[in-house]
């Protein structure tokens, strides 16, 4: 009884539909057998008419759905998705629309400009490049701009060249003597010139030795506003002490960030590069000399390049009409010095 029910029900059903709507299910049908018998062991290849064929009839039938069965309803709407962005990024290729493209040298202009002040937002930058006569729009250096830490802060390399003249630096390195012991050296480096303004050695250092050897740096009335240094804990205690009664601010680099403190960092370098690597020390008061030897010649005769090529000690330049040059051996011989002499 049931059965003939469905009948009767799909017989008048087909009777109400229009001839159109019939051939449409007749073409769609015929369309997926053609499919399915070029397809090799079960598995359905469809084609790019093929997909065209499903998003035209989508368009002008609405049964569309009641009759496909090789895939998903689902797919042939993400087929017009697709094909819709594919249209539309035809259109727009065809010609020149929307904004002009913001040309690369303007694009890195605006990325350095941030990366270099990291205080500034996108106003600041857009006010600048007013100035410069760049007309650009401040959504555009917003949209260019680097993402850089929040809140913003300034670099170590800032930090130091802004507070070069009242910043100084100190460091240990050890040196290991004959007998295999180790000797400490503690120096303290004024960042303006690269001048060394004290050292020591010691094979024992404590707070309170390394407290004195600020006192022997400065006067009182001539002590830096900034002491850079890391976060050994010799740095504590009766050295805390000290610098605070000094009125002596100390930055601390952070942990493991030897690259904090570069000045002082490259002077330990250099010394080991240019006067210890060549070298076997025997105890502490050879130590001494040595490293006197080397500060003399590294003060007054040795230049830098970020001195411009001078020396700490500024050196005059002497010309042709002093005389002859001449050789003097610093450190030993293993540097020289060259002047010019009057016969």
């Amino acid at each position: 009884m049931f059965n003939l029910f469905v009948s009767v029900f799909a017989a008048l059903r087909s009777s109400f539909r229009t001839r159109a709507s019939l051939q449409l299910e007749v073409v769609a049908l015929r369309h997926q057998i053609n499919v399915l018998r070029r397809s090799q062991r079960g598995h359905v290849r469809l084609r790019t008419t093929d997909r065209l064929f499903w998003l035209w009839l989508r368009r002008f039938w609405a049964g569309w759905r009641s009759v496909l069965v090789i895939v998903k309803p689902e797919t042939v709407i993400s087929w017009h998705r697709k094909a819709f962005r594919l249209y539309w990024a035809w259109e727009s290729r065809r010609g020149i629309s929307g904004r002009s493209e913001v040309c690369r040298e303007i694009r890195d202009l605006i990325r350095k400009m941030s990366l270099a002040n990291p205080l500034w937002g996108a106003p600041r930058i857009h006010g600048e490049l007013l100035k410069l006569g760049l007309e650009v729009s401040q959504a555009t250096v917003a949209k260019y701009m680097a993402r850089g830490r929040k809140p913003p802060s300034q670099t170590w390399r800032t930090f130091l060249n802004n507070h070069l003249q009242q910043l100084v630096s100190t460091d240990f390195f050890v040196v290991p003597t004959v007998t295999f012991r180790v000797l400490y050296v503690f120096v303290v480096l004024a960042h303006d010139r690269r001048r060394l303004l004290h050292f020591n050695v010691t094979a024992h250092p404590t707070s309170e030795w390394t407290a004195q050897q600020i006192v022997e740096a400065f006067a009182w009335d001539k002590a830096p506003r900034y002491l850079l240094h890391d976060r050994d804990s010799i740095f504590e205690g009766s050295f805390h002490q000290r610098i605070r009664g000094m009125a002596i601010q100390e930055v601390l680099t952070a942990p493991r960030s030897p690259w904090q403190n570069p000045y002082v960092e490259r002077l330990v370098g250099s010394i080991r590069r240019e006067c210890l690597g060549h070298m076997i020390v025997f105890n502490e008061a050879s130590l001494r000399r040595t490293l006197s030897s080397y500060f003399q010649y590294y003060g007054h005769s040795r230049t830098h390049l970020s001195l411009a090529k001078d020396a700490p000690e500024a050196r005059a330049i002497q010309p042709p009409e002093l005389g002859p040059v001449i050789e003097l051996a610093e450190v030993g011989g293993l540097h020289h010095c060259y002047e010019r002499c009057a016969a």
